[in-house]
């Protein structure tokens, strides 16, 4: 039984190392990046985001504030206080919807972690976050229609 496991724990620790080998450079990649972005960038795309709010952008705004959720450098964490803010600041629920669902599902460091599975995997990746978000902002203002805007 002893050697069972110690077969299986080296078995294991081969593939985890050939994976890590692989990885880090582009997990060293994407922290430096998203480290960047998160002290340089974070404050642009806010203020981008608010300026949507004064524009009557329509279904471009979902458009717009989806694609700026992809490029927003926070998590789930980070993305629900800031997207509440915006609600108390009169920002549109459906264009709320659109950020806060992109946010979450990519930020930069994942899109340097799909590039290392491949171009393939980044714009499948890319392209679904994007209709991911902006098909929450859709359904919102299906739904809710002009009570989006509270």
């Amino acid at each position: 039984m002893i050697e069972i496991l110690r077969r299986e724990f080296i078995y294991i620790w081969y593939y985890f190392s050939i994976q890590f080998e692989q990885i880090f450079q582009y997990w060293v990649l994407g922290m430096v990046l998203g480290s960047v972005i998160s002290v340089f960038g974070k404050q642009k795309i806010h203020q981008a985001f608010q300026a949507l709010g004064g524009r009557r952008l329509g279904v471009l705004g979902i458009a717009a504030a989806s694609a700026l959720g992809i490029a927003s450098p926070l998590c789930m964490y980070g993305t629900i206080p800031i997207a509440a803010s915006f609600s108390e600041k009169g920002m549109r629920h459906d264009w709320l919807a659109a950020f806060m669902t992109s946010s979450i599902l990519l930020n930069p460091q994942l899109l340097i972690y799909s590039a290392a599975l491949g171009p393939t995997a980044l714009w499948v990746r890319l392209i679904s976050c994007f209709l991911c978000g902006a098909a929450a902002g859709l359904l919102i203002r299906a739904f809710y229609g002009d009570k989006a805007f509270l």
